[in-house]
């Protein structure tokens, strides 16, 4: 399926065959240079690859076509100005409807192929480049993003890995955040990257960027995870190239790098590590390694940097002076591995400058540089399929595009990188690990798990929180008259009976009951209530540490010693330990926004 093997470099150029559509305002592909459309000059130019189609009435809950004639197909013009009947075909250049003519009517004989099309407004060709190019691109040192609709074409590009029960294989779900592990390895492959990287490495989780996109699509965290962070690696089960399943059982207190390759472990031995870890369920992952940054760099454009003094690093090569550039290539591949020019010389700085970096080329996918020019666009997806390992749940071309499209609904000035809190590790004299930093990481975590932005956002969403929070605020019951029977639907072993323990001897709560496992699995905590137990609800809320979307009040009121029912989820980390996290990030943990260039120190 690659291009390379559909015909010679020299007989097409697939991005300068994009074409304005004036009726539907979309960019279509067209591989022949005449006005017409037929099978054998496509043939005799180069591979046809096919054009995006919206869907039309085909009830599969996408979006839909808005330029519709009579029964809801959209109808193109044929070359001699007559209804094709065909969906989705490039209008020749005689073809236009009537200008005083009614909606539906043909042009008449009269015009000719001089006259022109129709432009679509400047607003509507916008939208549909923003369509059709996808804007997000995010895949290392974290980039995803920017597939579009030649779908077939660029499915021989993508390198999959079925990831079992690790992964999701729903592409999105409107009703859920979406939680995407960008992985840059190590491994040393491609022509040029004999001096990079590890040496005869299987490819370890060097780069780790947890990218978490609210359910309401307003904002985006993109939490870097230091490779050097020692954590415990979960038993994991990876399928063998014969089809068998292999189970790897789980290492305690080593390198988070070796979640991945390290016996045998794939990528989603390392999405079940980041969930232990973070408590937030993986989606989906996107690996590259180091070409991903050379190509991509070099097929937008190049990507904007800035340097608050001279860098001259002798094991990158990185040489610049103080001052903004725009790199690519090995230059720009050299600028994200620098550890030993910025900061204390160690890998949380490089992080610093991989995020700076990511924040930039961001801004330029979703320039109008970038944006109006199909070249670029085309260059840009093929280069970025071409880099990408992927999860067999978006492993095509059309599945990529549709997370594109949902990826691109964030705002760039909601894109917010943070780096998971960590400490020294202090079992090293010199420490060259880090540990985590349970007193911010943990509230870091929490305000993931609920989906709280880290930057301030107006949505319906955030106004549905607030009514929803508002059942926490009124009167408070006593300890002693709260009645409450406590199940576990987490995965902490115990945790009703260690719930009704700490309730009834830490709080006075002596009207507790342990009801044992719940008859299902839950993702997150619950508390059932009736309208006339609203006042034990906020009381067992406040001990619990419970947020506004764990209340679930019922509408009718309960009779006589009817207890409320508190279902313990994944989310539910032990008796004491509130489940809510913060609503404003803690204080000195690192960030930066997507929206604003900074300049690497």
């Amino acid at each position: 399926m690659d291009a390379q093997s559909r015909g010679r470099a020299d007989e097409f150029d697939p991005a300068d065959q994009w074409v304005l559509n004036p009726h539907t305002g979309d960019y279509e592909l067209r591989l022949n240079n005449s006005g017409g459309d037929s099978a054998g000059a496509s043939q005799a130019s180069g591979p046809r690859i096919p054009r995006r189609r919206e869907p039309v009435g085909d009830g599969d809950g996408e979006h839909g076509n808005t330029n519709r004639d009579g029964g809801g197909e959209r109808r193109d013009q044929s070359p001699d100005g007559r209804g094709s009947g065909r969906r989705g075909e490039v209008p020749g250049q005689r073809g236009r409807r009537s200008a005083n003519g009614p909606r539906g009517q043909e042009s008449s004989g009269g015009e000719t192929a001089g006259r022109r099309s129709r432009k679509a407004p400047k607003a509507r060709r916008k939208k549909a480049l923003l369509w059709t190019g996808g804007t997000m691109a995010f895949v290392l040192v974290g980039l995803s993003v920017g597939g579009y609709a030649l779908y077939q074409h660029f499915n021989g590009n993508l390198n999959t890995v079925d990831v079992g029960g690790a992964g999701n294989k729903n592409v999105f779900d409107n009703d859920a955040p979406i939680n995407i592990l960008i992985i840059g390895t190590d491994k040393r492959t491609g022509k040029g990257n004999e001096g990079y990287g590890d040496k005869g490495s299987v490819g370890h989780a060097d780069t780790n960027i947890l990218f978490h996109v609210s359910e309401d699509r307003t904002n985006a965290t993109a939490l870097s995870i230091p490779r050097d962070l020692i954590t415990d690696i979960p038993e994991c089960k990876v399928k063998q190239p014969d089809g068998s399943e292999k189970v790897v059982p789980g290492t305690q207190n080593v390198r988070f790098n070796q979640s991945l390759g390290q016996e045998d472990r794939n990528a989603g031995c390392t999405m079940e590590t980041v969930k232990e870890i973070t408590g937030l369920k993986v989606d989906h992952f996107m690996m590259v390694d180091f070409n991903a940054v050379k190509e991509l760099s070099t097929a937008v454009g190049g990507v904007e940097i800035c340097l608050a003094k001279p860098v001259k690093d002798p094991d990158s090569h990185l040489d610049l002076p103080e001052g903004k550039h725009r790199i690519q290539g090995e230059e720009a591949l050299a600028f994200v591995r620098t550890r030993h020019s910025f900061g204390n010389h160690g890998d949380l700085d490089r992080i610093k400058v991989q995020q700076q970096f990511i924040a930039s080329m961001i801004r330029q996918m979703q320039s109008d540089s970038t944006l109006t020019s199909p070249t670029k666009l085309y260059k840009l997806a093929d280069a970025a399929t071409k880099a990408l390992t992927v999860d067999t749940g978006i492993g095509t071309g059309k599945k990529l595009a549709s997370l594109a499209q949902e990826l691109s609904k964030v705002n760039t000035k909601n894109i917010t990188f943070a780096t998971v809190p960590v400490l020294d590790n202090p079992a090293e004299k010199t420490p060259v690990t880090v540990v985590l930093n349970p007193a911010k990481s943990d509230q870091l975590f929490a305000m993931m798990r609920d989906d709280t932005s880290l930057t301030e956002v107006k949505s319906k969403k955030k106004a549905a929180k607030g009514k929803q929070d508002a059942l926490l605020k009124g009167s408070k019951a006593a300890a002693g008259d709260v009645r409450v029977d406590v199940y576990n639907g987490g995965k902490v072993p115990g945790a009703a009976q260690a719930t009704v323990t700490w309730l009834q001897n830490e709080q006075g709560v002596l009207k507790s009951t342990n009801k044992a496992n719940a008859p299902a699995k839950a993702a997150k905590t619950t508390l059932e209530y009736a309208p006339n137990q609203a006042d034990q609800a906020r009381a067992l809320a406040a001990m619990m540490g419970l947020p506004g979307s764990a209340m679930k009040q019922g509408t009718a009121d309960a009779e006589g010693l009817q207890a409320m029912v508190l279902t313990l989820g994944d989310d539910f980390k032990g008796a004491g330990t509130p489940i809510t996290g913060p609503a404003k990030v803690p204080a000195d943990i690192q960030q930066a926004n997507a929206d604003k260039a900074e300049c690497a120190k």
